[in-house]
């Protein structure tokens, strides 16, 4: 079993199980570049990366008045001298979020030049919404900015990479630059990488058949909790907090760059999210790329009766790394 698989099985044993679609939304490659999903062209396991683990970036402090370790692991090519940040931010349903995920694409793109931090965060099961979380992911930037040179890093050069409850994630980060959280310089994201993020709660099951559509509005689902706070119930229960969380509605001409990807065949986030997000941005004036995967599904999760890896294939990391050599600067810091 796969750690995508693995977690959406955790989620539903905590009280939070994550509503699957039993059929596609229409597909939609409007304003989007469509690749044929393939299997077969997986990434090979890239050499020369140096391992830093459980780092710890930052320590909270749980309802109950116990304290909570934030940690997170460094990939970090061999190569000499100062290489951009990507922040890794993986995906969990908003109720978990291991680090260890992602693990083989990781170390692909580091091997490519990237020093790539895969962060905790927090989540429901610790009463977090989107804003403590976004935090977290600012305090991670910030810890690893403040040590380039032991981690050979080029504090200049700051992207941000999720997938699904961690594309949401990173898709905020994206469009927002507070004060409150990044100070009077601003936010340090040049760039965004968001793997089948939401963008509009509202909408994430659009398309999607009447039973799933109802469950992501139900009592007990983790978004309500997530974008509103602990005592929510649905996400009825406070339309403007929810609105308040959707990455679409904060799309600015000066946002980071994005490229968007989806599966076609995505039951659990309806590919409708990025296109939402593609088009705010673009029509805000940011710049947006949106690869649509055909045949994909969300991630590597095994929920339609198979195993493919559509999504650590050649073409996906070669799309990936182009758009972080494009958006930030070679690995030696030159412009």
């Amino acid at each position: 079993m796969n750690i995508p698989t693995l977690m959406t099985r955790l989620a539903a044993l905590q009280g939070h199980p994550i509503p699957i679609s039993k059929e596609s939304a229409p597909f939609d490659g409007h304003d989007s570049e469509v690749i044929d999903a393939d299997a077969s062209r997986q990434i090979p396991r890239a050499k020369g990366v140096r391992l830093v683990r459980n780092v710890e970036y930052a320590r909270r402090t749980t309802a109950d008045g116990k304290p909570l370790p934030l940690r997170l692991d460094l990939m970090i090519p061999e190569e000499p001298g100062r290489h951009p940040l990507v922040v890794f931010v993986p995906g969990g349903g908003f109720v978990m979020a291991p680090k260890v995920g992602g693990a083989r694409m990781r170390r692909f793109v580091a091997a490519s030049g990237f020093v790539v931090a895969s962060v905790e965060y927090r989540t429901v099961r610790h009463g977090a919404t989107y804003r403590d979380a976004l935090d977290d992911l600012a305090d991670a930037v910030r810890y690893l900015s403040g040590r380039a040179e032991q981690y050979a890093i080029d504090p200049r050069q700051v992207g941000l990479w999720g997938e699904s409850a961690g594309g949401y994630l990173v898709a905020m980060a994206g469009v927002t630059g507070d004060a409150s959280r990044w100070g009077d310089e601003g936010s340090p994201i040049r760039a965004v990488v968001d793997k089948f993020g939401a963008s509009d709660l509202f909408r994430i099951a659009e398309g999607f058949d009447a039973e799933t559509v109802a469950k992501n509005r139900a009592p007990g689902n983790s978004l309500a909790k997530f974008a509103i706070g602990p005592t929510a119930v649905v996400l009825d229960d406070d339309p403007d907090a929810v609105h308040a969380a959707d990455p679409a509605r904060h799309a600015r001409s000066d946002a980071a760059s994005f490229l968007l990807f989806h599966g076609s065949d995505d039951r659990i986030v309806s590919p409708v999210q990025t296109s939402i997000l593609h088009d705010a941005l673009r029509s805000a004036g940011a710049r947006s790329r949106r690869v649509l995967v055909r045949g994909a599904g969300h991630g590597d999760i095994a929920v339609t009766g198979g195993e493919e890896k559509y999504w650590t294939t050649e073409p996906m990391a070669g799309v990936t790394i182009d758009f972080l050599r494009a958006e930030l600067t070679t690995p030696d810091g030159a412009t």
